[in-house]
């Protein structure tokens, strides 16, 4: 393997003209999501629907094809609108993602060109300039004042400067200066350099290729009601057995005992399930694009809204990833800068008290230093104000338009020294009529020692030691503070002075020092609080420095006492971390391989956990994650791709939003499951208990299919769009594993089943004296009146209806109110009676049915209101 950061710009000509064509692509592969076949596959692998098929082919066995559309119907129904859904989210997820470089300069041919970034080969000779987008990985051969951004890459916060200079074999990838990489984007200067990689040999396609290569699992939703389906599976084969063993045993016709079992068996299940849980998850899917937050999966929200632990990074998410001048140190004093962003306004504060910066020639003469010997712009766009170059640079030009200078403002620039690694300061000389300028601004520990005067009330006077001591005591302090800082200084040289480097940057006058912070977002802090409410763990982990992310933390509220830097991570074996990760702790300066390492040892410790992420290096730690979330404005194409989740505002607070969101989806899921579970066991009793009495079939097999998809499932519809209740967002995150049915739910919905059948049996026998027909019709009727009623039980599971409001949910109300309706038209309408074998009833029938279903709701709503009085 050719290591080409370590080979001279002449080595690194003769590797590349060795390599022979056909070379691939420049293109990553794995990046256009999912293909519609496998999306519209993906929705026929629950166990439910399996259980449907194998219900419809039953059904068409025994020459009941009616039956068998109607299954199949569903089966369609549920599976187009899950793709549909599916494919609008993926849809808009291309929409949102941009081309790495779709276009890009090259020399080719003895000229200037421009091409397709698709269309470049190893040894092409690629020109950068300030705001392009690196189109590969590059050996640069020529850099003037060039910095790079490679955050997506390495988690580097600050802008990396570049240099053609040969280095070391060992140099790791974020010391590569070197180096330009697929992915990452010039902010600073221009430069060139020889393309040594395309496509998925980049060091961009290496982790993509990483991502792929993880295996995606189940959510907890999926494998809950694939445990379910099960359930229910065995449960209806059992039954449908035993009634006909039963049956022919005791000596009924075998066709009619099949006839029974099919009843049994479609009885059982509740077909509608999986269509109301996909519309439900649909439904959802709509709610969440509204909260900004873009879901790739149905399940995405229900899993979202489980997790217990988020890991998330800092740059961006938590904080604006807009860099402010926060504080100002000149002889003066010291000043306070208010305001965040690029937005130039904001107030200076001496002693916490306004003050007007004009009045202050030290603090003016710092700012005009700072937007002169600057490359940056700012501008106001159509979503507000933006920067164009360093942010930091762009940071300064802020800072002196809140003082009511101009930016930018004519100038004449004759020279530069630009920065560097090695020099860690850029100087530029301005000419005015008379005089030279030498505008200096860099790291303090370089700026300081190139100064020997210092600015007090406008006049230049010599530094002494003390004032030195005094000038190091103030930039430390503003560093323990989490903030960058950067010393300003300058020189007035007579026209005729020599331009060199060393002439220019020597005998300055240092004029202050300026603190630099990446300011949080002002939402964070509520969002958090909301998030340790719901027992939800928040870890930090970014690449930037310890002492910015704990500033960042204490500014927000999060609970770290301590920063893991990555090199003492990985120091640490698993159990030493594990252990680790039960403390208030963030990490700081990690790598990709650090922040999968973190989420498998969490997973590994049974936490659900939630991973943020923008940029490549991002996006095996985004896979591995049981929910995934990337960011939609600043996010690479390899860290959507990964994701299950993308954030059209790169907000943490929507992350928060979201969470409940998913917490009120899984509860309102949980709901219709119980009651469609409750109702299937009353419909089960009924048939199972009427079959031991000998009785003919007590309900139709369509009938049972009217009742399971054209009644319950709408009534379940209705109550799946329940409001959030008020405690949802005080409450631990559910165990990991959680049944949706534990053992005291499945007691109070068996004991409601129990008391549908036995309650239809004995009104089905009581009119059995008059006529099989209107028997049959009362049984058929009274199972889906006390479907309407039962329903009530579920709209609040920890106490009554009055708790959340009779008309809180208006859609049910319209729901059983339509349901009643449609079952009236079932009785009365033709043809639909005659498809459904019914006799219409009179208003004495429907009051005693009403009757027998009220105890339904009245019991266990009494029972809430008791233990709410008691509590």
């Amino acid at each position: 393997m050719t290591i080409w950061h370590a080979l001279t710009i002449e080595q690194t000509r003769e590797a590349l003209s060795a390599l022979k064509p056909p070379f691939a692509p420049n293109r990553l592969s794995g990046q256009d999501g999912a293909r519609w076949p496998v999306m519209l596959l993906r929705q026929f692998q629950s166990m439910m629907v399996l259980i449907l098929a194998v219900a419809a082919f039953l059904s068409f066995i025994i020459g009941d094809k009616i039956d068998t559309f109607a299954i199949l119907a569903i089966v369609l129904l549920n599976a187009g609108l899950g793709f549909m859904q599916e494919w609008k989210a993926e849809t808009a997820l291309q929409g949102l993602k941009q081309m790495l470089a779709p276009r890009c300069r090259v020399l080719r041919a003895g000229g200037e060109q421009e091409i397709d970034a698709a269309e470049l080969v190893p040894g092409d000779h690629v020109l950068l300039a300030a705001g392009n987008a690196v189109p590969a990985d590059l050996r640069l051969i020529e850099t003037v004042n060039l910095r790079v951004d490679e955050s997506a890459l390495t988690g580097e916060s600050s802008p990396v400067g570049k240099t053609p200079e040969t280095l070391s074999a060992d140099y790791a990838i974020a010391t590569r200066r070197n180096m330009a990489f697929m992915g990452t984007h010039v902010v600073n200067g221009y430069g060139a350099g020889l393309v040594i990689a395309t496509g998925m040999a980049t060091e961009f396609g290496r982790i993509a290729g990483l991502t792929n290569a993880i295996e995606e699992t189940q959510t907890n939703l999926q494998r809950q009601l694939a445990v379910l389906g099960r359930q229910l599976g065995i449960w209806a084969l059992a039954v449908s057995a035993i009634v006909f063993v039963i049956g022919w045993a005791v000596g009924h016709d075998l066709v009619a005992m099949a006839m029974t079992g099919i009843s049994l068996a479609v009885a059982a299940i509740p077909e509608g399930l999986p269509a109301v849980v996909t519309i439900t998850l649909a439904l959802g899917m709509g709610a969440m694009a509204r909260k900004k937050a873009l879901l790739r999966h149905l399940q995405a929200a229900e899993t979202l809204g489980a997790v217990s632990v988020i890991c998330t990074d800092k740059t961006g998410t938590l904080t604006r990833n807009e860099m402010t001048v926060q504080a100002i140190w000149v002889a003066e004093g010291l000043f306070q800068v208010t305001g965040a962003g690029y937005k130039p306004q904001g107030e200076f504060l001496l002693k916490d008290r306004p003050c007007n910066p004009p009045l202050y020639p030290g603090l003016i003469q710092l700012l005009d230093t700072g937007r002169t010997c600057n490359h940056a712009r700012i501008e106001q766009g159509e979503k507000g104000w933006h920067a164009l170059g360093a942010p930091t640079e762009a940071a300064l030009l802020v800072a002196a338009a809140k003082a009511g200078l101009q930016t930018p403002r004519p100038l004449t620039i004759i020279a530069e020294y630009s920065f560097n690694s090695t020099r860690k300061r850029m100087s530029v000389v301005e000419q005015n009529t008379d005089h030279l300028i030498v505008h200096s601004k860099g790291a303090p520990e370089v700026i300081l020692p190139l100064c020997r005067y210092i600015l007090e009330g406008g006049v230049a006077v010599e530094l002494t030691p003390e004032r030195r001591v005094a000038v190091e005591q103030i930039y430390t302090d503003m560093a323990c503070r989490g903030l960058r800082t950067l010393a300003l200084a300058h020189r007035v040289l007579p026209l005729t002075a020599s331009l060199s480097e060393d002439a220019a940057e020597r005998d300055m006058v240092f004029l202050g020092v300026v603190g630099v912070i990446d300011p949080p977002r002002p939402e964070v802090h509520a969002a958090l609080m909301k998030a340790r409410s719901a027992g939800i763990r928040i870890i930090m982990i970014t690449g930037d420095s310890p002492d910015t992310a704990l500033a960042v933390a204490r500014q927000i509220g999060l609970s770290a006492a301590k920063a893991i830097t990555g090199d003492m991570l990985r120091q640490l074996v698993d159990d030493e971390l594990t252990t680790l990760l039960g403390d208030d702790i963030l990490f700081a300066r990690t790598v990709p391989e650090d922040k999968y390492r973190i989420i498998k040892l969490l997973q590994a410790s049974g936490q659900l956990v939630a991973m943020t992420g923008d940029g490549v290096n991002d996006a095996p730690a985004l896979k591995q994650a049981d929910i995934g979330i990337a960011m939609g404005i600043r996010g690479t194409d390899v860290a959507k791709g990964a994701a299950d989740i993308v954030l059209v505002d790169d907000n943490f607070a929507t992350i928060v939003a979201a969470i409940e969101e998913g917490r009120r989806q899984y509860t309102n899921i949980s709901k219709f499951v119980r009651f469609l579970v409750s109702h299937s066991v009353g419909e089960v009793s009924a048939v199972f208990l009427n079959i031991l009495t000998a009785g003919p079939l007590i309900l139709l097999p369509l009938q049972i299919l009217w009742i399971n998809l054209a009644t319950d499932s709408v009534t379940a519809l209705a109550l799946s769009i329940e409001k959030a209740e008020r405690d949802i967002m005080r409450e631990g995150p559910r165990r990991l594993g959680a049944a949706l049915i534990d053992r005291g739910n499945f007691l109070f919905l068996v004991m409601c089943g129990l008391y549908i059948g036995v309650a239809t049996l004995i009104l089905f026998h009581m009119y059995l004296e008059q006529s099989y027909e209107r028997a049959n019709s009362v049984a058929f009727t009274s199972i889906v009146v006390t479907a309407q009623v039962l329903v009530f039980n579920f709209r609040h599971l920890h106490g009554p209806v009055a708790a959340i409001g009779w008309l809180s949910n208006p859609w049910i109300i319209l729901a059983v109110t339509a349901m009643m309706v449609i079952q009236a038209a079932a009785l009365y309408l033709p043809p639909l009676n005659q498809i459904l074998h019914t006799v219409p009833l009179s208003a004495q029938d429907w009051l005693i049915i009403v009757a027998v279903a009220a105890p339904l709701f009245i019991v266990p709503e009494g029972v809430k209101i008791f233990k709410a009085r008691l509590s």
